[in-house]
């Protein structure tokens, strides 16, 4: 299971707390950026000395914030809420009273926001509703081959490209990689699907993580396909790699 299936696999309560705990490796990992924390090792912090499991919840303290806000900020296609939905949620968490929130707002009343609070609890009510008819769904369904591939956090607009099963995955690499799916690609094809999944394939060749320079880049697509340009592009077009404005680094999006 790659990183970006084990965050749409994960718990309620994984996500909630940002990592989770593979028993067979021993570690604890972080769902936003799949930095890991091995189970019996002391880990320096600052001026702390910490194990694995408090290491990797300081760890997202640091770099993401908290659970909250990483998964505040992800795009509303993953969260369905609008920037002012997640502006008052900032406001609730913070502890802040109607009034309160009012002032900070700079305007609006004390019954609209207790209406928004109505309007979240009755959210929070559905969503649970849908969790359990889905897991009763999915525990009656056996998996296989239509289901549908998972989509990476970074894609710019999920509409019917993605609808992608698995089944359709691995035909699609099987043409386009006749030499393995180690190996070079032998076209690039100009069906938006196809190039999806010919994208998402060519991304496991990076390590989350890391910066890249353009000319590591540059070799890495290389050994893949002649017109690495163009794979580049649309790596960065499609959300699955990110870039510094000066262009001199590259990273998997998280």
């Amino acid at each position: 299971m790659s990183n970006e299936e084990r965050f749409w696999e994960a718990t309620v309560e994984e996500l909630s707390q940002g990592f989770y705990y593979d028993g067979e490796k021993e570690e604890y990992t972080c769902l936003f950026c799949y930095k890991s924390f091995e189970d019996g090792v002391i880990y320096p912090m600052k001026d702390r000395l910490l194990e694995a499991k408090k290491a990797v919840a300081q760890h997202i303290i640091n770099s993401h914030g908290s659970p909250f806000e990483y998964l505040l900020s992800m795009d509303k296609k993953y969260t369905g809420l609008s920037d002012h939905q997640k502006e008052l949620l900032t406001f609730f968490k913070s502890g802040l009273n109607d009034k309160e929130i009012v002032k900070e707002m700079d305007g609006g009343s004390t019954s609209t926001i207790r209406n928004h609070r109505f309007k979240f609890r009755e959210k929070e009510k559905q969503a649970k509703i849908y969790l359990a008819i889905m897991n009763v769904l999915n525990n009656q369904t056996e998996k296989n081959h239509k289901d549908f591939i998972q989509i990476h956090k970074g894609a710019k607009m999920v509409d019917e490209r993605y609808a992608i099963t698995v089944e359709e995955k691995e035909k699609v690499l099987e043409t386009y990689f006749k030499k393995g799916l180690n190996g070079p690609l032998d076209s690039f094809p100009s069906k938006e699907k196809r190039k999806i999944i010919i994208l998402q394939h060519i991304l496991t060749r990076f390590t989350p993580n890391r910066h890249y320079t353009e000319i590591e880049v540059n070799t890495l697509l290389k050994s893949i396909y002649t017109d690495f340009a163009t794979i580049r592009r649309y790596l960065i077009e499609y959300g699955f790699m990110e870039r510094s404005k000066d262009c001199t680094e590259y990273w998997v999006k998280q």
